[in-house]
């Protein structure tokens, strides 16, 4: 599936504000992916947001307009989800996923693997 090159460079842009982040675009999960520091942020799918936030906020999440629970494996991921274009059209929802995501990048846990 390819991605929405447009939402991509609005995560771009966004992210450009923060120039102490260490960025990186990566191909994953059928889509791009933002890494934040070694960690997935967030990601572009489709013309989905797939956002990575602390689990302990997940009923708040998603009570939000566009949510949408990532399931794998026919299993729902704590901790990530879905957002739909009506989510974030609005400049101040935009910024509460990518917000959102941000906060809880420094609790995340790396999956990148070290080096031996």
């Amino acid at each position: 599936m390819a991605y929405d090159i447009q939402l991509a460079d609005r995560v771009r842009e966004y992210l450009a504000q923060f120039p102490y982040l260490e960025i990186e675009e990566k191909k994953m999960f059928s889509g791009m992916a933002f890494l934040i520091n070694d960690k997935m942020c967030v990601n572009i799918s489709g013309e989905n947001l797939m956002c990575r936030f602390d689990p302990a906020r997940e009923e708040e999440v998603a009570e939000k307009s566009g949510y949408l629970p990532t399931i794998m494996k026919g299993k729902a991921m704590k901790g990530y989800c879905y957002v739909e274009p009506l989510g974030f059209q609005k400049p101040d929802e935009f910024k509460f996923w990518i917000d959102l995501c941000l906060e809880f990048n420094d609790k995340a846990k790396s999956s990148k693997k070290k080096k031996k």
